[in-house]
């Protein structure tokens, strides 16, 4: 197996959330990492009850095998865990509202559950440990049911620990029964950040960031909320060079600190961008592309070489089309967009926002000499569009209403020592978001750190406030606020919590209760 030295940690510099005096102290009352359940006992569910498919209804069934492998990414062989024998797992695909019934066979050496990332299912079917279910313990096997209401691109993966940050994910789609087509083809594109079997493991990570800031003798800093204001940054070098900001010109920093990991690889359909795979077509034939950034710690820009991309769906829901050169893409976000190809060969570029290195497949539609990564050009940020700016399709907004009730949600946190929360504290510590059945819930969220949080939301979908644009995931950058609005259908104990995995398992979660009926 060929090894690789390297820095565990982003070469940016240290961050410093904006926490008042009160949350700072909650957060350095908890230094470790703190999974669902809190230090507290979790508590038990055993088996959860087995669904039977209404009159009519399709049942789609699935296995996974979540498993050590051995994995080729393309010259680079490394050992880690995925589902079965590939990378990403092999995609479930269904229809709205059929039942899924998918039996998980955990041959891993600890335990694991799986999240389907974006779907509003039931809460014994959503795979968190200590939440909805009870972990899947080694040599064990865990049958999930659950109705798929909605179509779109999804994907799932484990909610336990960093598992994300190996190779345990893979695609789900979910089709229209109404999808009027008008495309010749369809690929799926799943983005990530890569870097167990290379000398370190997720958890070695995790341990390095929790234990001593993840300083790794880069002499990261802080800097106190006043400097806040400037965009000022502590100091740090790892003797690499200037920072690469992949596609954004120096100056136009839209996100901050993007993250925390510098990955020595980045991967596109799980190979590497020295051994791209390579999507087919005629030219002038339209392709649909599902994308998915399954990245732990890591933002894309992607752009295909030479074409201009159509949006048309934010993480499953459709959006008003909007032509752009390239889309930005947070951790946990998904997006289809539609092409018209040209004569030739083109890179499908992932550029890692603020990190050194390339994710790329190829399109090709003739013959002709392949690009090389080492020759692609950046696409000026003026041309990058950025998710939340898109406006929704009529047909995907939430009944115009006034919310019934309004909470507020922060979130806080801080490099060194590494420390993240929501509300003040870390998750086990704040106190879950409460809510009543039936209620439109404004949550207004405010990130005050300098750093961009992807926040997803368990169990339901939500509009943004301003505009409302349908998500699940949605990224907050530095200091930014944003009002968002759910519909509470769904009771249940559900998650809120960054997509960034490292700061996930660092504490930045907090629960959306529903409230008992009497209560």
């Amino acid at each position: 197996m060929r090894r690789i030295s390297h820095p565990l940690v982003s070469r940016r510099s240290a961050i410093l959330g904006g926490l008042g005096i009160a949350g700072m102290g909650a957060l350095t009352a908890c230094a470790e990492s703190v999974s669902p359940g809190g230090p507290a006992p979790a508590p038990t569910f055993g088996p959860p009850t087995s669904l039977a498919p209404t009159g009519g209804q399709r049942v789609v069934t699935a296995a996974l095998t979540p498993q050590p492998v051995d994995l080729d990414l393309g010259g680079l062989t490394v050992r880690t865990w995925a589902y079965g024998d590939r990378l990403p797992g092999q995609v479930i695909r269904a229809s709205a509202g059929d039942l899924l019934r998918v039996s998980v066979d955990n041959r891993l050496p600890t335990d694991t559950s799986v999240h389907w990332h974006g779907i509003r299912l039931r809460p014994a079917a959503d795979g968190v440990p200590g939440v909805t279910q009870d972990p899947i313990k080694a040599g064990t096997t865990y049958v999930y049911e659950f109705t798929a209401p909605d179509p779109g691109t999804y994907f799932f993966h484990p909610h336990t620990g960093a598992q994300l940050d190996r190779g345990l994910y893979a695609p789900l789609i979910i089709d229209d029964p109404q999808e009027p087509g008008g495309y010749d083809a369809e690929w799926v594109v799943v983005l990530d950040d890569w870097i167990d079997g290379t000398g370190t493991t997720p958890d070695d990570i995790l341990e390095k960031l929790l234990g001593d800031g993840g300083a790794m003798g880069m002499g990261h800093g802080s800097m106190d909320h006043g400097s806040m204001g400037s965009g000022a940054t502590g100091s740090g070098s790892t003797g690499m060079g200037d920072m690469d900001h992949g596609s954004m010109p120096m100056g136009a920093d839209p996100f901050g600190d993007a993250g925390d990991v510098a990955y020595p690889y980045y991967l596109v359909n799980g190979r590497l961008p020295t051994a791209p795979e390579t999507f087919t077509a005629k030219p002038g034939q339209r392709v649909r592309i599902r994308i998915i950034n399954a990245a732990s710690d890591t933002i894309f820009s992607v752009a295909l070489g030479g074409h201009d991309l159509t949006v048309t769906h934010s993480d499953g829901f459709p959006v008003v089309p909007v032509e752009t050169r390239a889309l930005y893409i947070g951790m946990g976000e998904r997006y289809d967009v539609t092409v018209t190809l040209a004569e030739g060969v083109f890179p499908l570029h992932a550029a890692p926002f603020g990190k050194q290195g390339d994710a790329m497949a190829l399109v090709r539609t003739a013959s002709g000499t392949a690009p090389t990564v080492d020759r692609l050009e950046p696409v000026p940020a003026a041309r990058v569009l950025l998710g939340s700016d898109l406006r929704p399709a009529e047909s995907a907004r939430l009944d115009r209403r006034a919310p019934d009730a309004t909470v507020d949600l922060t979130l806080d946190g801080q490099m060194q020592p590494y420390q993240w929360g929501m509300n003040g504290a870390p998750f086990g510590k704040n106190a879950p978001l409460s809510v009543k059945e039936g209620q439109r819930l404004r949550i207004n969220v405010v990130n005050r750190t300098m750093m961009t949080h992807p926040v997803h939301l368990h169990g339901h979908t939500f509009a943004l406030a301003d505009s409302g644009l349908r998500k699940d995931t949605v990224l907050l950058r530095p200091m930014e606020s944003r009002p968002i609005e759910l519909d509470a259908d769904n009771p249940g104990d559900w998650m809120i919590h960054c997509h960034n995995i490292y700061h996930a398992e660092a504490g930045m979660m907090i629960k959306l209760s529903y409230e008992k009926s009497g209560q």
